[in-house]
């Protein structure tokens, strides 16, 4: 679903003053910006180690190193390392670096099985800051946006790397999203985030939210939602028909109605909150966010798109759902626990990071009664349960 909650029960609803017992860490990462992928009882992550290599760090779940592969050279220009979560999928790996070229592993043996290089392969588009999609794997199809002119998004087949459709969608690069698929139209979606063109006058961006038939490639629809520039990480939620989806740089927030079986959308409110690349939570009928320029936590009513309230204490947050509660990772280092409320803040837990380095990014990760943390260089196992 890619939407942020984890199947989660018996998890604590409050924490001591110093936070969750720290199971273990592990420190010896190198730079990065990625979450653990868990599977098979392993834990997945990459980093870029001696400063150019990205390799894949495989750990038992007591933390122990079982595995490491160097695989290729890594970004290391604005903002170093890997930004894109490893995808494990029915006995594979599947590692997208942020010079554009995905990997398929063996998971067992981490053998190459094949690589794609998705701008010279099929004419992707450079981004600035690197490229940070992960893989969207449906059936036997692969899914990414290399943004060119005739390759804007492409399925692969995820067994042998092999091209199945390409559309030339808008032409646009891609905007950091990671997509979204949706099933239970007359048409199967697939939703992500295309980068605009500038408008010089009032420096805006024209990003465009679209919808691609998962079949065919056709492209269905866009919806123009402009901001003040063309990064539009998060990726959209859907729930019972409509689609949310947020944007920084004082961009906002917009609820879409999915119309025509899906082949058309229209606009049904908008909302001031910018969330950057941190990820909104719909719990019932709120959406729980926290904003870029317009700082703070947010409470949205669902249906009207009216904010209940607006906290400001709380700092740009990675936010996750699990068992009624909220994990807000915050970009100073701060791990809340918050308690969804519709009618006012409730912050019930929280506690620093200490260890790490750099930016505070990476989404937190709960499985098993476990709470996963990766600052940089560390990785910390917290237990919630």
């Amino acid at each position: 679903m890619r939407d942020g909650k984890y199947n989660e029960s018996g998890l604590l609803k409050m924490w001591a003053a110093e936070g969750p017992q720290l199971l273990w860490h592990y420190e010896g990462l190198g730079l990065g910006y990625t979450s653990v992928a868990i599977a098979n009882n392993r834990l997945y992550v990459t980093g870029l180690i001696d400063d150019e290599d990205l390799v894949l760090f495989v750990f038992d779940l007591t933390g122990n190193l079982l595995n490491k592969k160097t695989l290729s050279k890594e970004w290391t220009t604005n903002f170093p390392g890997p930004r894109s979560t490893v995808c494990v999928n029915e006995g594979k790996l599947y590692v997208f670096n942020a010079l554009g070229v995905l990997f398929c592993l063996d998971e067992t043996t981490l053998d190459i099985v094949w690589k794609k290089d998705f701008l010279n392969d099929v004419d992707g588009k450079y981004v600035r800051f690197g490229i940070t999609e992960n893989p969207l794997i449906v059936g036997d199809k692969l899914f990414m946006t290399p943004g060119g002119d005739n390759h804007n998004m492409v399925a692969l087949n995820k067994n042998t790397g092999e091209l199945i459709w390409a559309s030339p969608g808008t032409g646009t690069p891609s905007s950091y999203c990671s997509p979204i698929f949706i099933d239970n139209h007359s048409i199967p979606i697939i939703v992500t985030y295309l980068a605009g063109a500038r408008n010089e006058e009032d420096r805006t961006f024209a990003n465009v939210l679209v919808g691609f038939n998962a079949d065919t490639g056709e492209l269905l629809w866009t919806h123009t939602q402009p901001s003040g520039n063309d990064i539009n990480p998060n990726t959209p939620l859907y729930s019972d028909g409509y689609i949310f989806s947020s944007t920084g740089y004082g961009g906002g927030s917009w609820k879409l109605r999915l119309t025509n079986g899906g082949r058309d959308v229209e606009e049904v409110w908008y909302n001031s909150a910018d969330n950057q690349h941190h990820g909104p939570i719909k719990v019932g009928d709120y959406i729980y966010t926290t904003a870029h320029r317009n700082r703070g936590f947010y409470c949205i009513d669902w249906k009207t798109g009216e904010t209940k309230y607006r906290e400001q204490s709380q700092s740009q947050s990675a936010m996750i759902y699990a068992d009624g509660m909220l994990y807000a990772y915050d970009d100073t280092g701060g791990m809340s626990l918050i308690k969804p409320n519709p009618n006012r803040f409730e912050l019930v837990g929280k506690f620093q990071i200490t260890l790490g380095t750099d930016e505070h990014w990476a989404h937190p990760v709960i499985n098993n009664g476990v709470m996963y943390i990766r600052h940089g260089d560390a990785l910390m196992a917290y237990k919630v349960k």
